[in-house]
């Protein structure tokens, strides 16, 4: 009997332990749980639906809701072409963003970025992710814009640019009136046009009113939703001034701080699974693309050689510039050369002629 009563006592108090314990868990998840605001530089489009909200989706299926990031369009939590400063400043935790648009404040973003002087897409897939790239972007991040960074969405080469007169030579570059970003500002005036800059859902009624001859923007498919091609007549080809365009998931410091490590591993694991996959699906969408231009009555021209020829000496020319002013650049710059170096000859062994019908 009193075995008994002992067990029954052992029991009652276990059970009462683990009623109180049970809120207790329930706390602790809650204090490690996180939500985010996220300020983009895009009003839609695959930059948002397979870059910024795939990523949202992605970090909470892996985390198990432990953190939720909301996507808002840009201007909506600070100006969109200043999205780090947003995010440095707690406006929003974290962003998605063209680390160039910061390049007023330090060149070197446009090396991470992709510029005119970049290799392609598969090369700098690799660069980042196996040859230190990734390493070299959070410590310069952090250092210069005070923001924990990491890539989020990869892009292939660009269109050249949505024009509403023909470009096929250097002459007619001549003081065309063309939208632009980053470190192409100053390439595109010294090969003779006329560059602006401005945020992305400002460019069609530009384009349209003619306040602008031509914009660059995204790949065949990002292109096709904002309808540039409905209001300027040519579509020139390839994005030369853009091999490749790596994107950026900026997240607050303060905020980072407060995300346990394995959660912190997930989000890494969440913005490089969305990198992976909107680089294949750009690249199988761009196929299907040129015909809807066709289709839409725009004519498809292909650059001079010596467009092509010219604008990757102009760019190696200035990145040289940039190395001797910026430590910062250099760093970067010669790491990425020694990359390329190394790769060198690669298409020998990684691509088989495939003869055209």
């Amino acid at each position: 009997m009193k075995t008994r009563n002992l067990t029954r006592r052992t029991v009652l108090a276990g059970t009462g332990a683990g009623v109180v314990a049970a809120p207790m868990i329930v706390r602790e998840a809650r204090a490690q749980s996180v939500s985010w605001k996220m300020a983009t530089a895009w009003a839609g489009g695959p930059l948002m639906e397979i870059g910024a909200k795939a990523f949202c989706e992605r970090v909470e299926l892996l985390t198990d809701g432990r953190v939720k990031v909301q996507a808002f369009p840009g201007g909506a939590l600070g100006n969109a072409l200043k999205v780090s400063e947003t995010v440095k400043n707690g406006v929003a935790e974290c962003g998605h963003t063209w680390m160039g648009y910061d390049w007023g404040a330090d060149t070197t973003t446009v090396v991470f970025g992709g510029y005119a002087g970049s290799f392609d897409t598969e090369r700098m897939l690799h660069w980042i992710y196996e040859a230190g790239g990734i390493d070299l972007q959070r410590k310069f991040r952090d250092e210069t814009a005070g923001v924990v960074s990491m890539p989020l969405f990869i892009r292939t080469a660009e269109v050249f640019m949505h024009s509403r007169k023909p470009v096929r030579s250097l002459a007619d570059l001549n003081g065309l009136k063309l939208r632009t970003a980053g470190a192409w500002l100053d390439m595109a005036k010294s090969m003779g046009a006329a560059p602006v800059t401005t945020a992305g859902g400002e460019i069609y009624t530009a384009l349209e009113r003619g306040v602008i001859d031509a914009t660059e923007w995204g790949t065949l498919w990002e292109n096709i939703e904002p309808g540039f091609y409905k209001v300027a007549k040519y579509l020139i080809i390839p994005g030369v001034h853009q091999p490749t365009a790596p994107f950026e998931l900026c997240i607050n410091k303060a905020a980072w701080a407060k995300v346990p490590p394995k959660d912190q591993k997930l989000v890494e694991l969440a913005a490089k699974l969305v990198t992976f996959e909107s680089w294949t699906r750009i690249g199988q969408e761009d196929a299907k693309s040129l015909d809807v231009y066709r289709k839409a009555g725009n004519e498809i021209i292909e650059l001079a050689p010596e467009v092509q020829y010219e604008t990757k000496n102009v760019a190696l020319k200035w990145a040289a510039a940039q190395a001797e002013k910026n430590k910062w650049f250099k760093q970067v710059l010669d790491h990425q050369l020694a990359f390329e170096k190394l790769w060198t000859g690669a298409d020998r062994y990684r691509k088989v002629l495939v003869k055209q019908s």
